[in-house]
Order: structure tokens, then C-alpha cells, then sequence
């Protein structure tokens, strides 16, 4: 795992990443390199960076905001709950 605080143990290294990918595609496609990006969005190039790598401690309006800036956008979605296992418990 990348440096940086967990934010959430429900969060998987794999989304976090695919945000990444995604930011780093779309910033390519259009030709642009990462201090280009910084400078579009206001942030440090190690920011870009830290958003391209995946890594779980950058501020989220930073990659919703790289995440715009190339016409990316994003749907939330609610998880479906599972329902209680038979003994009433919670499945793991």
C-alpha cells in the first residue's frame, strides 16, 4: 500500500488506484503532463503524482477536481447491505 493514512478500511487498494489510472489516462490522452495538471488544478506536482499513484491520503476534492478537469465524472452509489446470516450475525 502507498503511504499515507487509511482513511477507511472499506475502501479497497483497487478502487483507490482505479481513480488513479483514471486520472492518469485521461491526463495523457489530452497531452498533458503532470505540471501542467498541478498548475490547472492549483495543487503541488507531487500532488498529481500522489493521485496518479493511488495513494489513500490525498485530499478528495483534489482528484474529484483532476477527475473534472479532464471531463471525468463520477456516479455515488450505496453498497447493498447483506442480510444477517441465520445465527443473526453479521456476515464478515
Amino acid at each position: 500500500m502507498a503511504q499515507g493514512k487509511r482513511i477507511s478500511s472499506d475502501i479497497g487498494d483497487d478502487a483507490i488506484k482505479a481513480f488513479g489510472a483514471a486520472a492518469k489516462l485521461a491526463r495523457t490522452t489530452a497531452g498533458e503532463g503532470q505540471a501542467v495538471a498541478a498548475a490547472r488544478l492549483g495543487v503541488h506536482v507531487q500532488t498529481i503524482a500522489r493521485i496518479e499513484s493511488g495513494e489513500p491520503g490525498v485530499a478528495i476534492g483534489h482528484v474529484l477536481g483532476m477527475l473534472a478537469l479532464y471531463g471525468i465524472s463520477t456516479t455515488l452509489q450505496q453498497r447493498q447491505q447483506q442480510p444477517p446470516a441465520e445465527n443473526g450475525e453479521r456476515p464478515a
